[in-house]
């Protein structure tokens, strides 16, 4: 079984054990990759959300072979462009060099798009300018998209079409919308992205049910959106699975063989990808090899690695 997690957020800082500022445990990222490659993942996209954690996530790349980057101004922290030192012009030529750079280890631009459900962090006239200034970056590198979208009344639908002349594809990841707004992605020829907040509700399970599995992608968003015993899709979460889930810990009792509770991992996928073929009645061999390859196909067809 080949897993790529499209959405792991690796650069954050309590994956090298530090939660909101305090050291709670030895830097455990060796300890986490382990477990990622022993529930079948074989490649992990490192979401870049900002200039500087894009940056973070191409040096976690090539630390780590079979990590790769995303590179690009997630929406709510689109307010910081214009505080840039130099203006948004640099802010952006600074995203640029960072793919021109490092082609072989960045495979999308993003994560990207709008939230609405966060204004504070960032006004919709600026999110909104500063995700049209991201096609640029797709349209001039030619790589596909890693996409975000929360409660926007239509606003990114609209955006997209309005773009979609200017990138190759992408996916919209962490997709907690309703049958009818995937419909609207499909339409447009993009992928989705599924993790553990995809799958909080009844109508999200009835949504996700809806989506091709040719046009699935599955993430765990880590250290977000774990599946939890008061989501709808625990249910669906097999007693005697194949594979069962390490023993986590409080992190002030962690070791290096357990996991942290309430800290998302890249081997979480398992249930996830549990959950998914439960709703589309198919083997967890055949739906983890079909999302492989759409994966493959969309962000990794021109990089040379051996998954």
């Amino acid at each position: 079984m080949k897993i790529i997690d499209i959405g792991a957020n690796l650069t954050d800082p309590v994956f090298r054990g530090k939660y909101r500022g305090k050291q709670a445990h030895a830097d455990d990222m060796p300890h986490m990759l382990e477990r990622a490659r022993a529930s079948g993942i074989v490649g992990m996209m490192v979401t870049g959300g900002s200039l500087s954690e894009s940056a973070e996530a191409v040096r976690l790349s090539r630390e780590h072979p079979g990590l790769f980057a995303t590179v690009g101004c997630h929406p709510t922290r689109s307010s910081e462009v214009d505080k840039h030192s130099g203006g948004a012009d640099a802010y952006f030529a600074g995203l640029r060099a960072l793919i021109d750079d490092n082609r072989d280890i960045v495979v999308a631009v993003g994560e990207c798009g709008l939230d609405y459900d966060r204004l504070h962090f960032a006004a919709k006239d600026v999110q909104n300018k500063y995700f049209e200034r991201q096609f640029e970056l797709a349209a001039a590198t030619g790589l596909p998209m890693f996409l975000h979208s929360r409660n926007t009344g239509g606003d990114f639908e609209r955006i997209m079409r309005a773009n979609r002349d200017r990138f190759s594809g992408g996916v919209v990841h962490s997709f907690t919308g309703s049958a009818d707004e995937a419909r609207q992605l499909l339409d447009l020829g993009l992928y989705i992205g599924i993790n553990g907040c995809s799958l909080k509700t009844e109508d999200n399970l009835a949504a996700v049910r809806t989506i091709p599995i040719d046009r699935l992608m599955i993430e765990t968003d880590c250290p977000y959106c774990e599946i939890r015993k008061t989501h709808a899709s625990h249910a669906l979460l097999a007693t005697d699975a194949a594979w069962t889930a390490p023993d986590a810990k409080k992190k002030e009792r962690w070791d290096s063989d357990s996991m942290v509770k309430g800290r998302n991992e890249p081997c979480m996928i398992r249930q996830v990808l549990t959950v998914l073929a439960q709703l589309h009645g198919v083997s967890e061999a055949e739906l983890a090899e079909r999302m492989f390859e759409n994966t493959r196909s969309v962000f990794f067809k021109d990089v040379e690695y051996d998954f």
